[in-house]
């Protein structure tokens, strides 16, 4: 007995400075790494700020169950909770990256007690620990990405699935944790109910026993399920819950152009032409490339997404020691056999379908669906040839492998809190904080603030970091924002006015905006924000904000 309670208690104790150390990498300059809020963290920000004093969104409507964004929409779950961290801690960088960063730690946690449910102690501290420090996970639960908490609620949401197998009542939080996935995130809505159909076949067996036993629960579950499924397939019928898959889906208007260009140069019969190149078989092809695309060495062990806001540039989502115990980890499984196996490689080889149904493919963010499965399949890998080495060999294989482990993870730390975080401090439109806060100062001496849209919608850095009260910026009488070109504008409000790039040369005594209004700087004092050495002629120069890299981001001048 005292033996168990020993072990007990050291597993316990490596399980929790698993979590510690997933916590420490997860808080530590949280606020200053990612460098800067970009426009979708500060949309998130605004929005909950605007709901916190108001009950509105910036648009001016209650307690929304989706939120109008750029030229999108955005789902509510990750908002609302920003509401409550908002109201706690303030409007900053912080209070709009704590649910991530929470959902973080939550996946690590929950990998272990599902993996300890499916496999074993071992395998499930080890995964646990791969989930703390492998990129993939890392990275993506430091930034305001609904993705990470929405895996969050899907692993939760499994974990409970399997405890409820023996312990009904554990159905409906799970339940729960799966319908709150589903409006969370957009790859949730694709991947979560082919997830569930998966688990109920693979343990449809204890389902029906417990739908002789315990009806009550099973149907009070199903009612759950139905209460967040069914409007959410309502909702992506609606042209409101398309609007983001119509910037990011295979089919669009270049996609279509390349068919045509194929059926046009093409020497086939026009049949077999019409045939071989139309929207379907384009569509398949596309997909088939871009699900094949997710598990290429590529992009898993050395190079990683190509969106600098969701990787570090050239450098893979999982650590390339774990590359063979990867592999090893399938080939394993696939010989098991079992249900518990099926689970583990069907969440992986599924998990990878939304992103394929979009542009860009490899996705980072869009394939967070296959989370944590690599994980858990390279912890496999590792725990089944340290099972089966002599005894004096199991030590100095797992020292050798935690080194190569930590010596992978200290170098890409290393560049991730340095160099990535100096080099691409422009891809979180770094800068506009500081030019708020400047301005800010500033605000009593000027008539007209203009405002450079270049480095994206310059209009929701000024309501977050101000920050704007959300009544005022509403109601405001020299509020300009419309719909045109699939995107929602906003060209001023209150003093402040956002022009084109383009539109900034000229002899500065007025701007012209995308809604062809006006600003009249020719009798006004005015401020203008700009890229650097774009201004009209005459205008003085106060000051430079360069980003991280040292190279000037905005110029702002006087007239």
């Amino acid at each position: 007995m005292l033996t168990r309670l020993i072990k007990f208690g050291r597993e316990n104790n490596l399980f929790l400075l698993v979590v510690i150390l997933a916590a420490g990498l997860r808080f530590v300059m949280i606020s200053q790494n990612p460098p800067s809020l970009d426009w979708d963290e500060v949309s998130h920000g605004y929005n909950a700020y605007s709901i916190l004093k108001t009950g509105k969104d910036e648009w001016g409507r209650t307690f929304p169950v989706i939120f109008r964004a750029y030229g999108d929409y955005k789902l509510p779950v990750y908002i609302y909770l920003t509401v409550i961290s908002e109201f706690l801690f303030g409007v900053n960088s912080f209070a709009v990256r704590l649910p991530a960063v929470l959902a973080g730690i939550a996946v690590v946690a929950f990998t272990y007690l599902l993996v300890k449910e499916l496999f074993d102690k071992r395998v499930a501290l080890l995964s646990a620990l791969l989930v703390a420090v492998e990129p993939w996970s890392f990275f993506l639960s430091r930034g305001a990405f609904e993705a990470n908490l929405a895996l969050a609620f899907i692993a939760a949401g499994i974990y409970f699935f399997l405890k409820g197998l023996h312990k009904p009542s554990n159905l409906i939080p799970a339940s729960i944790l799966l319908g709150l996935s589903v409006w969370t995130y957009n790859s949730a809505r694709v991947f979560v109910p082919v997830l569930i159909f998966v688990s109920l076949f693979l343990y449809k067996r204890e389902l029906r026993l417990l739908l002789k036993k315990k009806k009550f629960i099973i149907l009070n579950s199903l009612f759950v399920i139905l209460f967040f499924f069914l409007p959410m397939f309502y909702q992506l019928l609606s042209s409101v819950g398309q609007a983001r898959y119509g910037w990011v889906a295979i089919l669009d208007e270049g996609a279509i152009a390349r068919i045509n260009e194929a059926r046009t140069t093409s020497l086939l019969h026009p049949f077999l032409t019409r045939l071989i190149h139309n929207k379907a078989t384009y569509f398949s092809s596309t997909f088939v490339k871009n699900w094949i695309s997710n598990y290429s060495g590529d992009f898993l062990f050395f190079k990683g997404g190509s969106n600098f806001q969701f990787s570090v540039p050239n450098h893979g989502v999982l650590y390339v020691v774990n590359l063979v115990f990867l592999l090893l980890g399938v080939v394993l499984l696939l010989r098991k056999r079992t249900r518990e196996s099926f689970l583990i490689l069907a969440w992986f080889f599924l998990g990878s379908i939304p992103g394929s149904l979009t542009r860009e493919a490899p996705h980072v963010l869009r394939a967070i669906t296959m989370l944590p499965m690599p994980m858990i399949l390279c912890a496999y890998g590792v725990i089944f040839v340290w099972n089966k080495l002599a005894k004096n060999l199991k030590f100095i294989f797992l020292a050798v492998y935690l080194v190569l482990l930590a010596g992978g993870t200290e170098s890409y730390l290393d560049t991730y809190f340095n160099s990535y975080r100096r080099d691409y401090s422009w891809s979180w439109q770094y800068g506009y904080e500081e030019v708020v806060s400047y301005v800010k100062e500033k605000y009593d001496k000027y008539d007209k603030v203009i405002v450079t849209k270049k480095y994206g919608e310059p209009h929701e850095f000024f309501l977050f970091f101000w920050p704007w009260n959300p009544e005022k910026y509403r109601n405001g009488p020299e509020l300009i924002r419309f719909y045109q070109s699939n995107w929602y504008w906003v060209d001023a409000f209150d003093k402040f006015y956002f022009v084109n790039d383009w539109q900034v040369s000229g002899d500065g005594s007025e701007f012209t905006l995308e809604s062809k209004e006006k600003a009249d700087c020719s009798k006004s004092k005015c401020l203008l924000v700009t890229s650097p050495q774009n201004y009209p002629d005459g205008w003085k120069k106060l000051e430079t904000i360069n980003f991280l890299d040292g190279k000037p981001a905005f110029e702002i001048l006087e007239n």
